[in-house]
């Protein structure tokens, strides 16, 4: 019998404004630096963004994931960062995260 063991390392873990842990794995900050690399000079404002949002919103389709909302005036167009997160066993981690025009 093989067994595999994943071990993931998380870039951080913080408690959001409702006191859950939040973590960001290394795997999804990867995945934010591909997909997303206009978010990759924001790490910090992602974890402000958890712990002090401007709005928290419900994914419509799924009860466990919510988006995290930002405002930076800075910004020229979309000046809203959205950090979602799935919640499971009252656990989050985030899934993802970027500059929106609109809070949904």
């Amino acid at each position: 019998m093989v067994q595999l063991i994943c071990f993931m390392t998380w870039v951080f873990e913080i408690e959001d404004k409702t006191g859950r842990k939040i973590h960001l794995s290394d795997e999804r900050w990867k995945h934010l630096n591909q997909e997303h690399p206009e978010v990759a000079p924001y790490l910090e404002d992602i974890k402000e963004t958890l712990k002090t949002p401007l709005k928290i919103t419900a994914y419509e389709y799924d009860e466990n994931v919510k988006y995290y909302y930002k405002y930076f005036k800075e910004r020229e167009v979309a000046k809203y960062l959205l950090v979602i997160v799935k919640y499971l066993n009252n656990h989050g981690f985030i899934v993802t995260a970027y500059f929106v025009k609109n809070i949904k």
